[in-house]
């Protein structure tokens, strides 16, 4: 048996975070192989990361980070608002955030990303930190924005950190106009868009199952009404839907006698050149995500004596 020495399950220790038990057990099982317990932790990391994996996980954190033309937004979550709030996992959302930066925009490509300088990729580390802090997590999505010319703005909103909250947006303008005033002109509609959850920049970004729905909707409320009519109402229809859900038609939240679009062209005189609002991403934390109902106290009290609540 190899000479386990305590400066050994230290060093294993500081290298993966795990218990000096778990350390010392993994060094007797590779002969004091380094490397090989460090595999061994992370093995054992997995199967216990397997076992929480079935739990909601629908806290967590938003993360933003921009660079040049580019920006990146991305989602992990936990199962607790605790959880969100610890270093570790703040830390590693922040630099999931600027590796996200060089991908593709997809969590496929994130996922198997190394940290730089370092073999450990964003999959395996946030398996050691679902070993290490014992709750689920999961990199839920990632999304990229790039311009040629111009800037992506970025807000966050409720934040717990630099880059960091429940809500985070970013918009792409494409200009090659003054960058100051652009950089204003996009947090401005960041938080406009944060407000009031557009569903596409225009029209022409609905997809066509929303619009069916929303005619759908609108013949059942006039059911009986002959065809000519119907449509003239379902073309009214989708006109106001469109006020209300596409960006440029939505009236600003910082001046709301004015259209996002006309907020657009007037900035053109500050900027100097022509302003294009190229698209945008908006992440809430744990959207569409369905989480477990909390029990009822009293009738979780009284199922455990055996009576009836």
């Amino acid at each position: 048996m190899a000479n386990i020495t305590a400066a050994m399950v230290k060093e294993l220790r500081e290298t993966t975070s795990a218990g000096m038990m778990d350390c010392k057990n993994a060094l007797n099982e590779t002969g004091g192989d380094i490397e090989a317990a460090i595999d061994w932790l992370r093995k054992k990391g997995l199967s216990k990361a397997a076992k929480k994996a079935g739990r909601v996980a629908a806290e967590g954190l938003v993360a933003v980070e921009s660079s040049g033309h580019t920006a990146t937004i991305l989602e992990v979550n936990s199962e607790t608002d605790f959880v969100a709030r610890n270093d570790q996992f703040q830390a590693f959302a922040r630099e999931a955030a600027k590796i996200a930066l060089m991908g593709n925009g997809t969590v496929e490509a994130l996922e198997v990303a190394h940290f730089p300088g370092s073999q450990t990729t964003i999959k395996d580390r946030l398996q050691e930190l679902i070993a290490t802090i014992g709750e689920n997590m999961s990199l839920r999505r990632v999304a990229k924005l790039e311009v040629s010319k111009g800037v992506i703005a970025t807000y966050i909103h409720n934040a717990v950190g630099d880059g960091l909250g429940k809500i985070g947006v970013l918009v792409a303008l494409e200009s090659e106009g003054d960058v100051t005033a652009l950089s204003t002109l996009g947090r401005q509609i960041a938080m406009h868009v944060a407000a009031t959850n557009p569903v596409a920049v225009d029209a022409s970004g609905v997809d066509a199952a929303t619009l069916e729905r929303e005619s759908a909707i609108l013949r059942d409320k006039n059911a009986g009404k002959p065809e000519n009519v119907m449509q003239k109402i379902i073309e009214s229809g989708l006109k106001s839907y469109y006020k209300e859900v596409t960006l440029l038609e939505q009236s600003f939240v910082h001046d709301p006698s004015k259209t996002v679009a006309q907020v657009l062209k007037e900035a053109e005189s500050k900027a100097g050149k022509p302003v294009v609002l190229k698209a945008f991403v908006r992440y809430a934390l744990g959207e569409g995500i369905e989480k477990e109902e909390a029990p009822d106290f009293a009738s979780e009290v009284a199922a455990a004596a055996g009576l009836k609540a």
